[in-house]
């Protein structure tokens, strides 16, 4: 049975059936990342089975272009008996492991392997730098990308980060480098990832909702090692117990960043407030458009992660120019962003905060009183860490969306009083908004730093984001 193997053997067996072309390869979801997958297959002339549960329009229209590609597609269903008879299983992320088209593919013993898998067995000269962590991974796998771009590099970035590598792989000319930011639910199936360099960020509790434990969660983390030789090279977060624990034997060479540290590769001097790389300082801390000391552990992270990639990315010309890479980058969208700043009221937007650990980085970073926005849909997390922060700064806490009485619940007693907790759960996002607005006065911020996933009232995080942005400026949703 496929799921009985070992990584390296599942690698292995993906590879034959890649080689061999034979039988009918299932792609199961047609969002961005089944969509490429199955296009990426058929370009490559393998006979492709693609299928969805939903039938919106956006999956009938990405069906209306893989059948004039060549591929067999159903939309609105999946058939288990053509999947259980499939060469091999492509699995988009979001769909879970006890998805109908999954269990019946184990049941066959038909090998399930991710989009990245099988993009990147394709694009074997490929050089990769992979990212993943609870938090920060996004920033670090982009500022990877912007770094080796100025460097001269064809760089793109891929992954959990947005683009596909199965869309890389379509293009006439490839790329020379990725950053690879990769989720737990892809590194679950992606069993021969074997990066240049592979980076850990950090550690939390997350995504309850769908694992079983935390330690089930941290161990689809650790597949990011499965495949380490005393050649792979590791950049990882000196700053976490979980992260040092996570790196104890495994084969290869470990760099480790810090911001509290100087004893390792890369730190912040706090004397100086500049960051060191490999024994020298490189840029200002002050030169870093970034806010924040997570930021600050995200650009230490990707600079020794480029700069231990290759040794001409360490030469003194090559230092000056991811010095002035690091003064050109920009927060990405979502992610403390300020999207309105009205009568004194400033609006942050950190959409992409979906577990707890992400709003205490947040919340760690106001300096103004904050009428704190959370909710949404839970995943599984308590939500009282969250007190000592929201005593620090909060002056109001607006609970919203399917978590609402659980924030109440285990907030509002802890609070005292001292900030009060209210309870929106029947609201829509827009009045939610708007009681924001009520509450804001001349130097408050208002923080939508949800603790939660986005699927009780939105696509995705970005959809709520952008939602939250033009209510901010007064346009309706």
């Amino acid at each position: 049975m496929a799921e009985s193997l070992t990584s390296q053997e599942l690698a292995s067996l993906v590879a034959r059936r890649l080689a061999e072309r034979r039988g009918e390869f299932a792609v199961i979801g047609l969002a961005r990342s089944g969509t490429a997958a199955a296009r990426m297959l058929r370009r490559i002339g393998l006979s492709v089975y693609a299928s969805d549960a939903s039938s919106a329009s956006g999956v009938r229209d990405a069906a209306v272009q893989l059948e004039r590609e060549g591929a067999s597609v159903h939309v609105g269903g999946h058939d288990l008996a053509r999947i259980a008879h499939a060469s091999l299983v492509v699995v988009s992320p979001g769909i879970p492991p006890e998805a109908a088209p999954l269990v019946a593919a184990r049941a066959a013993g038909v090998p399930i392997v991710s989009e990245v898998e099988v993009a990147l067995r394709l694009q074997p000269a490929l050089r990769v730098i992979a990212t993943t962590g609870t938090n920060g991974k996004t920033t670090t796998t982009a500022l990877i990308g912007h770094l080796l771009r100025a460097l001269g590099h064809d760089a793109v970035d891929v992954g959990n980060i947005g683009t596909p590598v199965s869309e890389v792989a379509l293009r006439p000319v490839p790329p020379t480098w990725a950053a690879l930011e990769m989720s737990s639910f892809q590194l679950h199936d992606t069993p021969g990832l074997l990066p240049n360099v592979g980076v850990l960020t950090t550690l939390s509790p997350d995504h309850l909702d769908r694992y079983e434990s935390v330690q089930a969660y941290y161990d689809d983390k650790r597949r990011l090692f499965a495949n380490a030789s005393v050649t792979s090279k590791w950049v990882v977060n000196a700053d976490s117990v979980q992260t040092v624990d996570m790196v104890q034997g495994v084969a290869g060479q470990v760099h480790y960043f810090s911001t509290v540290r100087r004893d390792v590769a890369a730190f912040l001097d706090r004397d100086t407030q500049s960051l060191h790389v490999l024994g020298a300082p490189i840029v200002s801390r002050h030169a870093l458009a970034l806010a924040g000391d997570h930021n600050v552990s995200n650009a230490l992270a990707a600079l020794l992660a480029v700069m231990v990639a290759s040794e001409a990315h360490a030469t003194p010309e090559a230092r000056a120019r991811l010095a002035d890479a690091l003064a050109t980058f920009r927060p990405l969208p979502h992610r403390l962003e300020p999207v309105a700043h009205a009568q004194g009221v400033l609006w942050l937007n950190d959409s992409k905060a979906t577990n707890v650990a992400s709003t205490q980085v947040a919340l760690a970073g106001m300096t103004r009183p904050t009428i704190v926005l959370l909710g949404g849909r839970h995943k599984g997390e308590t939500y009282a860490s969250l007190v000592p922060g929201l005593l620090r700064t909060a002056k109001h806490v607006l609970a919203y969306g399917e978590a609402a009485g659980l924030i109440v619940t285990d907030l509002e007693a802890p609070l005292h009083g001292r900030v009060p907790v209210e309870h929106l759960g029947d609201a829509t996002f827009a009045d939610v908004v708007a009681r924001a607005r009520q509450l804001a006065v001349s130097g408050d911020v208002v923080l939508l730093s949800p603790a939660c996933s986005s699927y009780d009232m939105f696509s995705h995080y970005e959809e709520r984001g952008s939602t939250f942005a033009r209510l901010a400026h007064g346009t309706p949703a």
